[in-house]
């Protein structure tokens, strides 16, 4: 590996954590984004990336909307951090244009990306989580809402070592980060927090106050995160750490309660697509497929489902 300062890192999607995450790693490497947001990258390139909340910052790195002006490009590693959904035709275009072998790494939410990039014919491929939060604010603008635990990150294929310099490189910019040999216990953790928190968030209009204060709330994110664990479990998962602990902070009053209420409820409010069926969706699947009951989750995978139709007909409207 090179020295550090040297390194060249592509991230791919600057919206809430791609944005955090180029933000931050630009001021110990070189860092091009891709954002297929052209008003984003703009104001990027003419003026910085401003990063408020808990971190500010105004962060100066080149970024592209157009995947073509990376043809030939070499990078060290290549950070996926687009919405689910947007995953595989990313990997598709990048993976034939970019220079070398790059690691690719995912720290995004729910299942099926790594699956994506482990289709790279030999690629090394890492796969981690964070527990920070962000929002897109508007082009150019990044809001830092919640200063997580450790980052985790681990080898998908390849071993811990090729990870190492990645996470001592994340640890330098202000996100400290842990490598595992594997990083599955720490990503099913996350994806069950996310597979009840997400879609309770959207479907409670935003309001995060509404998922910690009422009682008959609380016993159904209790209720919908066991089915998720015994999923989770019946698929031979792991749990690098308890996946409602912080909840259950927030709910003691040992961690203050925020107004971020997940990606989901963001996602919703704009009307744009969520990762319900990465999420949610496939803990249904795997339900039925197990043979394993999960109404709750199927409840609630039914009705963001719907709240995904009727913001997006509301937005067609003139």
């Amino acid at each position: 590996m090179t020295e550090l300062q040297k390194v060249r890192i592509l991230v791919v999607g600057c919206g809430a954590m791609g944005g955090l995450f180029a933000a931050k790693l630009s001021t110990v490497a070189e860092v091009v984004g891709y954002d297929t947001s052209a008003p984003h990258v703009a104001h990027i390139n003419c003026q910085g990336l401003r990063i408020t909340g808990q971190t500010d910052m105004l962060a100066q790195f080149m970024a592209v909307s157009d995947p073509a002006v990376l043809t030939g490009q070499p990078f060290d590693a290549v950070l996926m951090l687009t919405k689910s959904g947007q995953t595989a035709q990313a990997v598709a275009v990048l993976s034939v244009l970019l220079k070398g072998e790059p690691l690719w790494v995912t720290l995004q939410n729910g299942m099926g990306n790594s699956d994506i990039l482990l289709g790279i014919p030999g690629s090394q491929v890492a796969r981690g989580i964070t527990m920070d939060a962000s929002r897109y604010a508007g082009p150019g603008h990044i809001e830092h809402l919640i200063r997580g635990r450790a980052t985790f990150l681990g080898p998908l294929r390849g071993n811990a070592e090729d990870a190492q310099w990645l996470a001592e490189l994340l640890t330098k910019a202000g996100l400290p980060t842990q490598v595992t040999a594997d990083p599955m216990d720490a990503v099913w953790s996350k994806f069950v927090f996310n597979c009840v928190m997400n879609p309770i968030g959207a479907l409670l209009l935003g309001v995060n106050a509404a998922r910690y204060e009422v009682a008959e709330v609380c016993d159904l994110i209790d209720d919908m995160a066991q089915e998720c664990r015994l999923v989770v479990e019946a698929l031979g998962g792991r749990f690098a750490f308890d996946p409602m602990d912080f909840v259950q902070q927030v709910r003691s009053g040992a961690v203050p309660m925020s107004k971020h209420a997940g990606s989901m409820a963001l996602d919703i409010q704009r009307g744009a697509p969520t990762e319900i069926e990465e999420l949610t969706g496939f803990v249904v699947r795997e339900g039925q497929r197990l043979n394993l009951p999960v109404p709750i989750c199927k409840t609630i995978y039914g009705l963001v489902k719907g709240l995904e139709k009727a913001r997006a007909l509301q937005e067609a409207k003139p």
